[in-house]
């Protein structure tokens, strides 16, 4: 909560008049949207084009999107007995959810234990392990059943470590739930309703699902796009590995509610690095490998609408899930680009207009 003191005597009263919050926990949400009206150039005159507006999720406490459901999820088990004083919270994820379950048990007390896959970048393993937390890493190319797998990893730690409790981020009922009581319903005030389509990377489905929901039950038009990686099974491809991080799977979490979803955009990994970096280049936007997954989505999107001629009646939102500087040594490395064959296209290398 933001404290706003009534104006007093300030030798008195030494607060009087500042505004503070109570926690970094308070600061999450509200995340502001901003309008993409660079990358848009090619798409024609302005006039015929969209609105296309970025909801700015790294500007969560964070960094992420992720950071909307850590208390949330600690709360509810808190609530229902599964975590006590002294716990420890363990948890399989890509970065972001134990970015955000990290800082949420730091405030409350808790240990944690987080389990990653090795393509994760070492960035995101550093800031978790700036929290506090304790870092296993497990190999990427195996299955969800493999023993090896960072599923099943977090899975017996969590049977041999007493008080040990996993959120289960992609079971959990309080993912998308946080979503459908923060995330929709600023996008219903910002947009003055007037949102008429909804662009979202899926990983856990949650932040899409909640979101989704909520818009949903507001404008039942509301048309709701699906980002998916190429080598994930959301739009139908046979999983294979990919290098984005943080979104596809190679199995439908209970968190996801694919009915939602009224069409979905496949993007490979050299579109959404190329768009990620077009983002920064171009919008002074430092955004993750999911944010150009998503990017692409929305300016697929946008570019249909356009050529259609109903443009100008469209506002699209797209929900850019996390920062950059979560991926320095990959994304925004030349060097590593160019290892895995992803530098050397137009969009990756265009230049700032």
């Amino acid at each position: 909560m933001i404290h706003v003191p009534s104006p007093v005597d300030h030798a008195a009263h030494p607060q009087a008049s500042i505004r503070f919050a109570d926690s970094v926990l308070d600061l999450v949400g509200h995340t502001p949207l901003v309008r993409l009206s660079r990358l848009t150039r090619d798409l024609g005159p302005v006039e015929r084009q969209p609105l296309l507006l970025a909801k700015l999720e790294m500007l969560n406490p964070g960094g992420s999107v992720k950071d909307r459901i850590g208390l949330p999820m600690i709360e509810a088990a808190e609530r229902a007995g599964l975590l006590r004083p002294g716990g420890t919270i363990i948890e399989p994820t890509s970065g972001n959810t134990g970015h955000g379950l990290a800082i949420a048990a730091a405030l409350k007390g808790y240990r944690c234990i987080f389990v990653m896959a090795e393509k994760q970048s070492a960035e995101k393993q550093a800031l978790l392990r700036a929290y506090g937390a304790e870092v296993v890493v497990c190999p990427t190319d195996v299955p969800p059943e493999s023993p090896d797998s960072y599923y099943s990893v977090a899975d017996r730690l969590v049977r041999e470590t007493r008080g040990g409790f996993s959120p289960g981020q992609y079971w959990n009922a309080a993912n998308p739930a946080a979503h459908e009581a923060t995330t929709g319903p600023e996008i219903w005030e910002q947009t003055g309703g007037r949102i008429t389509h909804l662009v979202a990377g899926v990983g856990t489905g949650g932040t899409i699902t909640g979101t989704g929901r909520h818009l949903r039950s507001r404008k039942p038009s509301l048309a709701i796009v699906g980002a998916d990686t190429e080598g994930s099974v959301f739009s139908g491809d046979s999983p294979h590995p990919y290098l984005t991080e943080g979104v596809g799977e190679d199995f439908f979490p209970g968190t996801f509610d694919p009915e939602l979803i009224d069409r979905w955009v496949r993007v490979s990994d050299r579109e959404a690095f190329a768009a990620a970096r077009r983002l920064t280049r171009e919008e002074g936007i430092l955004a993750g490998e999911s944010s150009g997954t998503a990017l692409t989505a929305a300016l697929t999107v946008a570019r249909e609408l356009t050529d259609q001629g109903v443009g100008p009646r469209a506002v699209i939102v797209v929900i850019l899930p996390d920062t950059g500087r979560n991926y320095l040594s990959k994304l925004y490395n030349d060097e590593w680009m160019r290892e895995h064959d992803l530098l050397g296209t137009a969009l990756a290398e265009s230049p700032t207009r």
